[in-house]
């Protein structure tokens, strides 16, 4: 869980998935990544650790970004499978075990989707975000060959297998990661699934449709010249 100033909904998060791990009877770790934090997200972290053996506090050198966030947690995990999710829980992490059936059946990345059935939506977008996230989709399909609904839910699972090949080759640290990493798995021949998950939106986003809209766009044409260059081949 990348977590950036999240002080008023971390708690209660982690709260959540410890509670939901321990009723599933799962082995598993909780790595929650303070992305050089100002207020006291990492003090929340540490101390539900020494309440909950479970969650563990990994931090980034300086506010790098979600993607550098992900990244440094996904490498610092221990698991068979791993799985990242926002701090919001904006997909509920009961929607879990959709992605892990997933796998179980032969995928080595399941991505939640938030637009493969939209019934599944108990918050919806502003209209405004809607039409981003469907132009950017179509970006993505034209530029990088992405043909899935939704490539940014913050809700993929891993095999760990996928996870080393491809996190340690990710390059772009904020907003436009998703779409890097979905890249890469399919460079290296990985089977991704798309899964319906439910999921809402949180209006505490700090996602801006216009200037990170932008940045994404940006960073996705650096995926093309990365790919071009040949950095995603080791």
């Amino acid at each position: 869980m990348p977590a950036y100033n999240e002080r008023e909904r971390l708690g209660r998060s982690l709260q959540t998935i410890v509670d939901y791990a321990r009723q599933q009877g799962w082995s598993a770790e909780i790595v929650a990544v303070d992305d050089g934090s100002s207020d006291e997200t990492a003090e929340i972290i540490n101390g539900l650790a020494a309440q909950y053996p479970e969650i563990r506090l990994v931090r980034n050198p300086g506010n790098r970004g979600k993607g550098y966030a992900v990244r440094n947690g996904m490498l610092n995990a221990r698991g068979e499978i791993l799985l990242f999710t926002d701090a919001d829980l904006s997909s509920p992490i009961s929607e879990a075990p959709k992605l892990f059936s997933a796998i179980a059946r032969g995928a080595e990345v399941a991505i939640g989707s938030r637009w493969l059935d939209p019934s599944l939506q108990f918050e919806r977008q502003p209209l405004k975000r809607q039409i981003f996230s469907r132009i950017f989709n179509l970006f993505l399909r034209v530029l990088l060959g992405l043909n899935f609904r939704d490539t940014q839910c913050g809700f993929k699972a891993f095999t760990r297998r996928a996870s080393t090949l491809i996190f340690p080759l990710q390059r772009i640290d904020r907003w436009g990661f998703d779409a890097e990493i979905l890249y890469i798995a399919r460079k290296k021949g990985l089977r991704v699934t798309e899964v319906p998950v439910a999921w809402g939106h949180d209006d505490r986003s700090r996602l801006s449709p216009l200037k990170d809209g932008m940045r994404m766009g940006v960073e996705a044409l650096k995926v093309r010249w990365n790919s071009l260059a040949g950095r995603y081949q080791a």
